[in-house]
Protein backbone atom coordinates (compact mmCIF):
# COMPACT_ATOMS: atom_id res chain seq x y z
CA UNK A 1 0.00 0.00 0.00
CA UNK A 2 2.84 2.40 0.49
CA UNK A 3 4.16 2.00 -2.92
CA UNK A 4 0.62 2.87 -4.08
CA UNK A 5 0.44 5.61 -2.32
CA UNK A 6 3.79 7.08 -2.87
CA UNK A 7 2.43 6.18 -6.72
CA UNK A 8 -0.63 8.40 -6.10
CA UNK A 9 1.21 11.23 -4.66
CA UNK A 10 3.27 11.56 -7.79
CA UNK A 11 0.19 11.53 -9.97
CA UNK A 12 -2.01 14.15 -8.02
CA UNK A 13 1.85 16.47 -8.07
CA UNK A 14 2.46 16.04 -11.62
CA UNK A 15 -2.06 16.79 -12.10
CA UNK A 16 -1.89 19.90 -9.94
CA UNK A 17 -0.34 22.12 -11.71
CA UNK A 18 -2.51 22.23 -14.93
CA UNK A 19 -5.36 24.04 -15.75
CA UNK A 20 -8.90 22.41 -15.66
CA UNK A 21 -9.17 22.56 -19.69
CA UNK A 22 -5.61 20.61 -19.73
CA UNK A 23 -6.55 17.58 -17.31
CA UNK A 24 -6.28 14.53 -19.16
CA UNK A 25 -9.03 11.85 -18.81
CA UNK A 26 -8.34 9.96 -15.83
CA UNK A 27 -8.02 13.06 -13.47
CA UNK A 28 -11.45 11.66 -12.09
CA UNK A 29 -9.87 8.55 -11.40
CA UNK A 30 -7.18 9.39 -9.33
CA UNK A 31 -9.06 11.76 -7.09
CA UNK A 32 -11.85 8.96 -6.59
CA UNK A 33 -8.28 6.45 -5.58
CA UNK A 34 -7.45 9.58 -2.94
CA UNK A 35 -11.45 10.24 -2.07
CA UNK A 36 -11.68 6.19 -0.97
CA UNK A 37 -8.22 6.40 0.60
CA UNK A 38 -9.44 9.17 3.30
CA UNK A 39 -12.71 7.19 3.22
CA UNK A 40 -10.68 4.49 4.63
CA UNK A 41 -8.69 6.21 6.57
CA UNK A 42 -5.68 5.05 4.90
CA UNK A 43 -4.55 8.29 3.58
CA UNK A 44 -5.16 11.15 6.08
CA UNK A 45 -4.90 14.91 5.10
CA UNK A 46 -2.60 15.63 8.30
CA UNK A 47 -0.43 13.61 10.41
CA UNK A 48 0.82 13.49 14.22
CA UNK A 49 4.81 13.31 14.36
CA UNK A 50 6.33 11.70 17.32
CA UNK A 51 6.86 14.18 19.02
CA UNK A 52 3.41 14.75 19.40
CA UNK A 53 2.95 18.06 16.79
CA UNK A 54 0.00 17.84 13.87
CA UNK A 55 1.02 18.83 10.24
CA UNK A 56 -0.92 18.98 6.63
CA UNK A 57 -0.47 16.57 4.10
CA UNK A 58 -0.05 19.27 1.15
CA UNK A 59 -0.29 16.53 -1.24
CA UNK A 60 -3.69 15.38 0.07
CA UNK A 61 -5.13 18.99 -0.04
CA UNK A 62 -3.70 19.37 -3.25
CA UNK A 63 -6.00 16.32 -4.57
CA UNK A 64 -8.44 17.51 -3.18
CA UNK A 65 -8.80 20.52 -4.65
CA UNK A 66 -7.69 18.85 -8.35
CA UNK A 67 -11.15 17.05 -7.66
CA UNK A 68 -12.50 20.43 -7.52
CA UNK A 69 -10.80 21.85 -10.58
CA UNK A 70 -12.29 18.65 -12.67
CA UNK A 71 -15.69 19.01 -11.37
CA UNK A 72 -18.47 19.83 -12.84
CA UNK A 73 -21.56 21.26 -11.04
CA UNK A 74 -24.57 18.87 -11.59
CA UNK A 75 -27.80 17.78 -9.81
CA UNK A 76 -27.10 15.23 -6.50
CA UNK A 77 -30.00 13.45 -5.04
CA UNK A 78 -28.89 12.24 -1.22
CA UNK A 79 -29.52 8.20 -1.59
CA UNK A 80 -32.93 7.67 0.45
CA UNK A 81 -33.64 10.81 1.09
CA UNK A 82 -35.76 13.38 -0.43
CA UNK A 83 -32.99 15.66 -0.27
CA UNK A 84 -30.90 17.41 -3.54
CA UNK A 85 -28.20 19.65 -3.77
CA UNK A 86 -25.96 21.08 -6.66
CA UNK A 87 -22.25 20.75 -6.66
CA UNK A 88 -19.18 19.35 -8.11
CA UNK A 89 -20.09 16.15 -9.38
CA UNK A 90 -16.77 15.17 -8.07
CA UNK A 91 -17.85 15.73 -4.38
CA UNK A 92 -21.11 13.85 -3.74
CA UNK A 93 -22.99 13.41 -0.25
CA UNK A 94 -20.96 9.78 0.91
CA UNK A 95 -22.79 6.47 0.81
CA UNK A 96 -22.59 5.15 3.74
CA UNK A 97 -23.77 1.24 4.70
CA UNK A 98 -24.10 -0.87 7.40
CA UNK A 99 -21.20 -2.15 7.04
CA UNK A 100 -19.77 1.04 7.54
CA UNK A 101 -20.69 1.54 11.76
CA UNK A 102 -21.66 4.59 11.61
CA UNK A 103 -25.04 5.64 13.49
CA UNK A 104 -27.07 8.05 10.99
CA UNK A 105 -29.90 9.51 12.49
CA UNK A 106 -32.59 10.69 10.29
CA UNK A 107 -32.98 14.46 9.63
CA UNK A 108 -30.69 15.96 7.23
CA UNK A 109 -27.05 15.28 8.37
CA UNK A 110 -24.27 14.83 5.27
CA UNK A 111 -21.48 13.44 5.02
CA UNK A 112 -19.34 14.82 1.91
CA UNK A 113 -17.34 12.16 -0.31
CA UNK A 114 -13.83 11.74 0.75
CA UNK A 115 -14.89 11.97 4.43
CA UNK A 116 -13.29 9.05 7.37
CA UNK A 117 -16.11 7.84 9.95
CA UNK A 118 -14.76 5.42 12.05
CA UNK A 119 -17.17 2.82 13.66
CA UNK A 120 -19.16 3.84 16.14
CA UNK A 121 -19.89 7.22 14.96
CA UNK A 122 -23.30 8.29 16.04
CA UNK A 123 -24.30 11.47 13.50
CA UNK A 124 -27.71 13.25 15.24
CA UNK A 125 -29.70 15.67 12.56
CA UNK A 126 -28.93 17.64 11.10
CA UNK A 127 -24.85 17.96 10.97
CA UNK A 128 -21.96 17.87 8.21
CA UNK A 129 -18.78 16.86 7.52
CA UNK A 130 -16.90 17.73 5.01
CA UNK A 131 -13.91 16.30 2.20
CA UNK A 132 -10.87 15.57 4.12
CA UNK A 133 -12.17 14.90 7.73
CA UNK A 134 -11.42 12.42 10.10
CA UNK A 135 -13.84 11.14 12.78
CA UNK A 136 -12.47 8.61 14.74
CA UNK A 137 -14.20 5.87 16.51
CA UNK A 138 -17.52 6.17 19.33
CA UNK A 139 -17.30 10.02 19.01
CA UNK A 140 -20.49 11.38 18.93
CA UNK A 141 -21.66 14.91 16.33
CA UNK A 142 -24.56 16.40 17.75
CA UNK A 143 -27.47 18.47 15.92
CA UNK A 144 -26.17 21.56 14.04
CA UNK A 145 -22.18 20.56 14.41
CA UNK A 146 -20.00 20.40 11.63
CA UNK A 147 -16.70 19.02 11.39
CA UNK A 148 -14.74 21.27 8.54
CA UNK A 149 -12.71 20.02 5.37
CA UNK A 150 -9.64 18.44 6.23
CA UNK A 151 -10.43 18.81 10.58
CA UNK A 152 -9.29 16.07 12.74
CA UNK A 153 -11.28 14.80 15.42
CA UNK A 154 -10.09 11.58 17.44
CA UNK A 155 -11.96 8.78 19.19
CA UNK A 156 -14.65 9.00 21.72
CA UNK A 157 -14.92 12.36 21.37
CA UNK A 158 -18.47 14.95 22.10
CA UNK A 159 -19.14 17.60 19.57
CA UNK A 160 -22.55 19.02 21.34
CA UNK A 161 -25.10 20.66 19.93
CA UNK A 162 -24.14 23.74 17.22
CA UNK A 163 -20.14 23.09 18.00
CA UNK A 164 -18.02 24.06 14.96
CA UNK A 165 -14.96 22.58 13.82
CA UNK A 166 -13.33 24.53 11.61
CA UNK A 167 -11.48 23.64 7.76
CA UNK A 168 -9.02 24.59 5.95
CA UNK A 169 -7.68 23.63 2.51
CA UNK A 170 -5.69 26.51 1.29
CA UNK A 171 -2.66 27.06 2.05
CA UNK A 172 -2.37 23.88 1.60
CA UNK A 173 0.28 23.94 4.25
CA UNK A 174 -1.95 25.49 6.53
CA UNK A 175 -2.09 23.91 10.18
CA UNK A 176 -5.44 21.47 10.78
CA UNK A 177 -7.91 21.84 13.45
CA UNK A 178 -7.48 19.23 16.02
CA UNK A 179 -9.66 17.59 18.18
CA UNK A 180 -7.57 14.55 20.00
CA UNK A 181 -9.18 11.86 22.08
CA UNK A 182 -11.78 12.12 24.90
CA UNK A 183 -12.52 15.58 24.43
CA UNK A 184 -15.98 17.03 24.94
CA UNK A 185 -16.34 20.16 22.69
CA UNK A 186 -19.65 22.51 24.41
CA UNK A 187 -22.68 23.40 22.97
CA UNK A 188 -22.28 26.78 20.18
CA UNK A 189 -18.16 26.65 20.67
CA UNK A 190 -16.20 27.61 17.61
CA UNK A 191 -12.79 25.90 17.21
CA UNK A 192 -10.75 27.61 14.31
CA UNK A 193 -7.83 28.35 12.32
CA UNK A 194 -5.28 25.22 13.23
CA UNK A 195 -6.33 24.87 16.82
CA UNK A 196 -5.27 21.97 18.81
CA UNK A 197 -7.30 20.62 21.71
CA UNK A 198 -5.09 18.05 23.84
CA UNK A 199 -6.88 14.85 24.94
CA UNK A 200 -9.43 14.95 27.63
CA UNK A 201 -9.97 18.52 27.74
CA UNK A 202 -13.35 19.81 28.27
CA UNK A 203 -14.12 23.11 26.34
CA UNK A 204 -17.37 24.62 28.37
CA UNK A 205 -20.26 25.30 26.17
CA UNK A 206 -19.52 28.91 24.37
CA UNK A 207 -15.96 28.88 24.20
CA UNK A 208 -14.26 30.02 21.00
CA UNK A 209 -10.72 29.44 20.18
CA UNK A 210 -8.75 30.76 17.27
CA UNK A 211 -5.05 31.02 16.65
CA UNK A 212 -5.43 35.14 18.05
CA UNK A 213 -6.90 34.05 21.01
CA UNK A 214 -4.92 34.22 24.53
CA UNK A 215 -6.19 31.69 26.97
CA UNK A 216 -5.07 31.98 30.68
CA UNK A 217 -4.87 29.41 32.65
CA UNK A 218 -5.38 29.83 36.27
CA UNK A 219 -4.43 26.63 37.74
CA UNK A 220 -1.03 27.02 35.91
CA UNK A 221 -0.70 30.62 35.56
CA UNK A 222 0.00 30.72 32.27
CA UNK A 223 -0.99 32.44 29.06
CA UNK A 224 -1.19 30.18 25.61
CA UNK A 225 -1.32 31.78 22.69
CA UNK A 226 -0.96 31.08 18.83
CA UNK A 227 1.67 32.65 16.35
CA UNK A 228 2.35 33.28 12.48
CA UNK A 229 3.67 29.69 12.71
CA UNK A 230 2.60 27.46 15.54
CA UNK A 231 -1.06 26.47 16.37
CA UNK A 232 -2.88 27.70 19.64
CA UNK A 233 -3.21 24.40 21.79
CA UNK A 234 -5.27 23.63 24.67
CA UNK A 235 -3.25 21.68 27.21
CA UNK A 236 -4.31 17.88 27.64
CA UNK A 237 -7.22 17.81 30.35
CA UNK A 238 -7.93 21.28 30.92
CA UNK A 239 -11.44 22.09 31.51
CA UNK A 240 -12.04 25.70 29.46
CA UNK A 241 -15.03 28.44 30.16
CA UNK A 242 -15.65 31.64 28.63
CA UNK A 243 -14.22 34.62 30.64
CA UNK A 244 -13.87 38.11 30.10
CA UNK A 245 -10.74 40.54 30.63
CA UNK A 246 -10.87 44.46 31.23
CA UNK A 247 -10.14 46.47 28.38
CA UNK A 248 -7.53 49.55 30.24
CA UNK A 249 -7.39 52.89 29.28
CA UNK A 250 -9.32 55.44 27.56
CA UNK A 251 -12.63 55.18 26.70
CA UNK A 252 -12.95 51.50 26.84
CA UNK A 253 -12.13 51.98 30.54
CA UNK A 254 -14.43 54.92 31.45
CA UNK A 255 -17.50 52.60 29.85
CA UNK A 256 -16.21 49.22 31.62
CA UNK A 257 -15.73 47.41 28.54
CA UNK A 258 -14.47 43.81 28.52
CA UNK A 259 -12.95 40.92 26.25
CA UNK A 260 -14.38 37.75 26.10
CA UNK A 261 -11.18 35.19 26.60
CA UNK A 262 -10.89 31.73 27.71
CA UNK A 263 -10.30 30.55 30.99
CA UNK A 264 -8.49 27.10 32.45
CA UNK A 265 -10.08 26.81 35.42
CA UNK A 266 -9.49 23.40 36.23
CA UNK A 267 -8.18 20.12 35.19
CA UNK A 268 -10.13 17.07 34.37
CA UNK A 269 -10.41 14.58 37.50
CA UNK A 270 -13.38 12.13 38.55
CA UNK A 271 -16.07 14.37 38.86
CA UNK A 272 -15.74 16.37 35.20
CA UNK A 273 -15.11 12.43 33.68
CA UNK A 274 -18.68 11.51 35.43
CA UNK A 275 -20.10 14.43 34.17
CA UNK A 276 -18.73 14.08 30.30
CA UNK A 277 -19.94 10.09 30.50
CA UNK A 278 -23.53 11.15 30.69
CA UNK A 279 -23.43 11.32 26.75
CA UNK A 280 -22.54 7.48 26.92
CA UNK A 281 -26.56 6.50 27.74
CA UNK A 282 -26.88 7.98 24.65
CA UNK A 283 -25.85 5.76 22.31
Amino acid sequence: MRHDVSSLEERIESLFPLAADALPSDTEDVVAVLLAGLESGVIRSAVRDTDGSWHAVPWVKRGILLGFRAGRIISHGIPATPFHFFDKHTYPARALTLADGVRMVPGGSTVRRGAHLAPGVVCMPPMFVNVGAFVGAGTMIDSHALVGSCAQVGARVHLSAAAQIGGVLEPVNASPVVIEDDVTVGGNCGVYEGTVVRSKAVLAAGVVLTRGTPVFDLVREQVYRGSADRPLEIPEGAVVVPGARAVTGGFAAEQGLSLQTPVIVKYRDEKTDLATALEAWLR
